[in-house]
């Protein structure tokens, strides 16, 4: 076993050594990016996930209702990280002709209303539910 663990630990050190060797040429333009994503993350978006979470805590009682919730709110976030290049600049690469032009906003905005209103469904069924039990 600790042999596996050597071999894993060496060929991985040199994946990371070939990628840095890699990474050299680019790190001009690149390091903005690595060193501003972590600390973006830790000034802005982790301070609100936490007041976010709080509030969260106290408007909703019921465990169950505020997993529903917090799942929903880590799909939206998901979805909004992944729209985010398409939403803040314009493609890259010429349109291509064979593939139909997308609304993107739209796009966003659906999927973000499907998420919620099946998040709206599981939550009204379990209100339903939970009435219907502590009648009987």
């Amino acid at each position: 076993m600790r042999a596996v663990r050597l071999l894993l630990l060496v060929l991985g050190a040199a994946a990371t050594a070939y990628g840095g060797w890699l990474l050299l040429p680019q790190l001009g333009t690149a390091l903005p990016w690595l060193v501003g994503g972590p600390l973006l993350h830790d000034v802005l978006v982790a301070p609100i996930v936490g007041l976010v979470g709080l509030v969260l805590g106290r408007l909703v009682t019921d465990r169950l209702r505020r997993a529903w919730i917090a799942a929903g709110m880590a799909a939206s976030v998901t979805l909004l990280l992944i729209a985010v290049p398409l939403l803040w600049r314009p493609p890259s690469a010429p349109p291509n002709p064979g593939l139909p032009d997308r609304d993107y906003p739209l796009g966003l905005a659906v999927a973000l209303a499907v998420v919620w209103a099946a998040i709206a469904v599981v939550l009204v069924v379990a209100t339903t539910v939970q009435r219907r039990t502590d009648r009987s």
